[in-house]
Formats: structure tokens, C-alpha cells, sequence
């Protein structure tokens, strides 16, 4: 029942991971304010929140910079998702995420100098078909996508490099440090997006009030929460199976889409095609590696 019921955490996390797609359309401010204010918001919601429940701060200094490192990481991959959102559209933006598993599949027996499983590679390559077709018939929204695409590399990225933080440190610890260091990422990036990316008004950092509405569900909620139960959840979860699962981002951010945007998020049908082959990749891994591991039982009965 334990496993069943992080299962369904996971995928709980992953629709409300979903919605973040939607509330980066629905903030005026653009991408890179909005994830300083993202990660502000969500470092002192945990500062507070791990002296209530009085938590020792105290790590090694070489522990907590890599967090900070990681942290940067985050910011950047956050920067791009919503970039990607704003060029594109939503559902372009959460299509291109979903390559994440590919990325994962590479990079973590190779960080982890483990032999590379082709069942995951394989996986991973249906993903990318899936994303050819979108392309195909996508192609105004290739900006977005490719943004999308990089934004996947660097989330494959800090999730193997979570995964080993997670053996070692509390999950509340780690997304503490991880946050400050995606704020503090943000900030050293401002002196080079205000001179290249920005108009003679400079940065936007004054959020309507509706924008603050938007900032706190997605800081508390779509941070805090979701991403400290992802952190913890990956004590238990290998780091492609948790993002193989993250790969169904796409459907429940499509179908939230539809719902806000309407007739903006309509594709072609070579669009849905490509995300259900996506999508089936998620599905199936369950089965095929089962089958596998009892293949290797009846092989090898000792194991």
C-alpha cells in the first residue's frame, strides 16, 4: 500500500505541476521577475516554516553550495519553461518538458557510472518521436519548443543530482537551500537580461495584485509543497522513474489549458498525436519493466 500511495503523490504533484504552465500565462510580469519573486516568496515560506518545526540549518559548507549550484539550475529551468509558455503556447511548452525522461535515462547512469539501460533509452526515444510529429506540425512554435527542450535537459539535470541529496539531508533542508540558490540565480542573471532582454523600461518588478494572488498559490503551493514531496518522494524513486511520471505534465497541463485559454490552445491533430505517443511511453514503462525483471528470474532463479 506505501508504494500505491506515493504513486498517486507522485501523480498529484505532477497535475498540480501541471497548472504552473497556466499561472505563468495568467501573471503579467514577465518570466524572469516571475520566477525571482517564485523563489523569494518560496525561501521564506520554508526559512519560517523549518524554524517552526525546528530544524538544525547547519549543513557543510560543501553541501550547501552545491544546493545553492543546484538551486541556479532551477532557476534557469524555470526561466526557460516560462519563456517557452509566453513565445509558444502552454501546451508546446509542456510537450517539450517531457523529453525530460530522455535526458534522465542518459544521465543518470552516466553521472552515476552505471551501464546505460536501453529499455529507458528506448523509452526516452518514443518521446522524441512523439515530439517530431508535434514539430512537424508545430513548426511556428519552434522558439518555444526549443526553449522547452533545454528547459528538460537542465530538469533531468538537477533531478539525478537531487537524487543523491536525498539519501543524505531532509527533504525540507534541501529545497531550503535550493530555493535561495534559484533566487540568488535570478538576481546575478538580472544585470545581463535588463541589458539584452528587456525594453528602455527596464525590469518589471511591481506585480499587480492579481499577480500577487498568482505568485503566492504558485510559490506556497506549486513550490513549497510540490516540490519538497518530489524531493522526498525521490528517497524511494529512482530519478527516471520519477521523471518518466512527470511526463504526464503535458495531458493535465493540456487539459487545465483548454480549459483557462479555450480556442488559444487548439492544435492540430498532428499535435495530439505526438503527445499521446509521449504519453505512451509513460504508460508502458510499468508493464515492459516488469516484464523484463521476471524474464531475468526465470533466467536467473538465484536473484
Amino acid at each position: 500500500m506505501g508504494v500505491v500511495r506515493d504513486y498517486v503523490k507522485l501523480h498529484f504533484i505532477v497535475l498540480i505541476w501541471g497548472f504552473t504552465a497556466i499561472l505563468g500565462l495568467l501573471i503579467s510580469i514577465p518570466s524572469v521577475e516571475l520566477v525571482f519573486y517564485r523563489t523569494l516568496l518560496a525561501t521564506v515560506i520554508l526559512y519560517f516554516l523549518m524554524c517552526y518545526r525546528q530544524r538544525n540549518f547547519r549543513l557543510g559548507l560543501s553541501e550547501i553550495l552545491k544546493m545553492i549550484g543546484t538551486g541556479m539550475l532551477i532557476s534557469a529551468h524555470w526561466i526557460l519553461f516560462f519563456a517557452s509558455a509566453r513565445v509558444s503556447t502552454a501546451s508546446v511548452c509542456l510537450a517539450g518538458l517531457a523529453t525530460c525522461s530522455l535526458w534522465t535515462s542518459l544521465l543518470e547512469p552516466l553521472m552515476g557510472k552505471k551501464k546505460v539501460k536501453m529499455l529507458e533509452v528506448g523509452l526516452g526515444m518514443m518521446v522524441i518521436l512523439g515530439l517530431y510529429v508535434i514539430f512537424r506540425f508545430e513548426f511556428d512554435h519552434a522558439l518555444g519548443l526549443g526553449m522547452a527542450l533545454v528547459s528538460a535537459f537542465l530538469a533531468a539535470l538537477f533531478s539525478v543530482i537531487n537524487s543523491r541529496f536525498t539519501k543524505r539531508h531532509n527533504h525540507y533542508m534541501i529545497t531550503y537551500y535550493e530555493m535561495m540558490g534559484a533566487c540568488l540565480g535570478t538576481v546575478m542573471f538580472f544585470p545581463f537580461y535588463s541589458i539584452y532582454f528587456t525594453d528602455r523600461a527596464g525590469l518589471q518588478l511591481v506585480p499587480t495584485l492579481t499577480d500577487w494572488f498568482y505568485i503566492g498559490i504558485l510559490s506556497l503551493i506549486c513550490t513549497v509543497y510540490a516540490y519538497s514531496v518530489w524531493v522526498e518522494l525521490m528517497k524511494r524513486f529512482s530519478a527516471f522513474v520519477i521523471n518518466l511520471t512527470v511526463n504526464l505534465e503535458p495531458i493535465y497541463g493540456i487539459v487545465l489549458a483548454l480549459l483557462f485559454f479555450g480556442e488559444k490552445e487548439k492544435m492540430q491533430s498532428g499535435f495530439y498525436i505526438g503527445t499521446a505517443v509521449m504519453l505512451l511511453s509513460v504508460l508502458s514503462y510499468p508493464a515492459v519493466d516488469r516484464y523484463y525483471k521476471r524474464k531475468a528470474m526465470r533466467i536467473d532463479p538465484i536473484r
